[in-house]
């Protein structure tokens, strides 16, 4: 079975062995020089500079004070949104020292709630393991097309149709024991997601259909047929007239690590599923190829490279990510499938693989990072009564200086020690 091309690639024809020599050397080429200016640190660097370059693109003292950027200017935020802190600005020349005392208090007792509440016992930590599971799942759903010059919006789609197949899987099939049966919901999570990552990844492949397009139309189309799969007696739950589906058999539920906790055996799928990304990406023919097309599609394609496989590949691959994360949603924590149960998870993974720069390593820090953001801020909100939205804001100014260390040199008067990284993806119409 073949992997249909692009438009574009029927009218060229076969490449020569000369050319195909001749062009293999450049895509090596650009390959190395990314790489080369994704770590901009000196080769003399200890392994922590290695490891902290190869994750954020940066250095350490640079990343280190993006972090410390952030909160001072999220501290700004917190301590504006408390009404003691307004107040005492109204007197701020004659009494400067209440305002800042104020706002030191404020801002000291909720970032220790955030902290506590993500790192800070078991039941904080397998809350914030609990939420970083999905979100490295969806991160690598954009990251991996990233690697091919596109931008998958589709995550959400994704997500819901892996989890709406993955439920239905659990709670249709009966009888079937816990070995047989939760590897069968597992891996119809996963198909349905790399089925809906396929329709994107075929139209662009076939027609050119820019994928944010369609993934955009597609997250729509998920949203409403799961409303209405919910509003039918296959899928809904008995005696219920709200839209929430059967449970899930026990004998298909993902079971927790630890008694007491919401930590599920999800976590050890993550870490299989994110060495595997690893590995394809940075040590198989396919990441090689994947890299190549993103690059130059015009030299990859000289080369022999085909990159309306390429193109295919990488979506349904990045669906099957996505559809693996709303699986163990359903099978891992809710075990029924209800409007909405995404939770933007798949707008999510986009902010994840963007603060990580579209690396493995980088994608699953990001999203522990921001599991832990998630949980802390539940206690956070619960301990001082700062808004939820406050941590999003957070989380946003996190990405920003993160993801510009040219804007945290200029403000700290850091000289670079090397280029500036590549991009990350082709821009609209590449």
């Amino acid at each position: 079975m073949t992997t249909p091309e692009g438009p574009d690639e029927r009218q060229v024809p076969p490449p020569s062995p000369d050319a195909a020599s001749a062009d293999e050397p450049e895509v090596r080429g650009a390959e190395e020089r990314d790489r080369e200016h994704a770590a901009p640190v000196h080769a003399a660097a200890g392994p922590m500079e290695r490891f902290v370059a190869a994750v954020t693109g940066t250095s350490v003292v640079v990343t280190i004070l993006a972090f410390v950027s952030a909160m001072v200017v999220g501290a700004l935020f917190i301590a504006l949104s408390e009404e003691a802190v307004r107040e005492s600005m109204g007197y701020f020349l004659a009494r400067p020292g209440d305002a800042l005392s104020a706002a030191w208090s404020v801002s000291a007792e909720a970032y220790g709630a955030l902290f506590r509440g993500a790192v800070g016992g078991a039941y904080q930590l397998s809350e914030t393991g609990t939420a970083a599971i999905p979100l490295i799942l969806t991160g690598l759903a954009v990251a991996i097309p990233l690697r091919a010059g596109m931008f998958n919006i589709g995550g959400e789609g994704q997500v819901i149709a892996g989890g709406v197949v993955a439920g239905f899987v659990g709670f249709a099939v009966t009888g079937l024991p816990f070995l047989v049966h939760l590897p069968l919901a597992i891996l119809a999570g996963i198909l349905g997601g790399a089925a809906y990552g396929f329709l994107p990844g075929i139209l662009k492949a076939r027609t050119g259909a820019h994928e944010v397009i369609t993934t955009i139309m597609l997250n729509n189309i998920a949203i409403y047929v799961t409303d209405y799969l919910l509003s039918t007696d296959r899928f809904r739950l008995e005696g219920r007239s709200d839209p929430i589906s059967k449970t899930v058999e026990a004998s298909a539920v993902l079971p927790r690590i630890f008694a007491g906790l919401r930590l599920h055996w999800g976590l050890l799928l993550v870490v299989v599923v994110a060495v595997a990304i690893w590995w394809l990406l940075e040590r198989s023919t396919f990441g090689f190829e994947l890299t190549a097309v993103g690059k130059n599609p015009d030299a990859a394609r000289a080369a022999g490279m085909s990159t309306g496989r390429m193109i295919v590949l990488g979506l349904t691959l990045a669906g099957a990510l996505a559809g693996l994360a709303g699986g163990a949603q359903i099978l891992g924590l809710q075990q029924r499938i209800t409007g909405g149960f995404s939770g933007g998870l798949g707008f999510d993974g986009i902010t994840v693989a963007l603060l990580g720069r579209g690396s493995v390593g980088g994608t699953v820090a990001a999203g522990v990072l921001f599991g832990a953001l998630k949980a802390g801020g539940r206690s956070m909100q619960g301990a001082t009564g700062t808004s939820l939205d406050l941590v999003v804001v957070l989380q946003a100014l996190i990405i920003l200086f993160v993801a510009a260390p040219a804007l945290v040199r200029a403000i700290f008067r850091i000289r670079a020690q090397g280029p500036a990284t590549g991009e990350l993806a082709k821009g609209w119409g590449a």
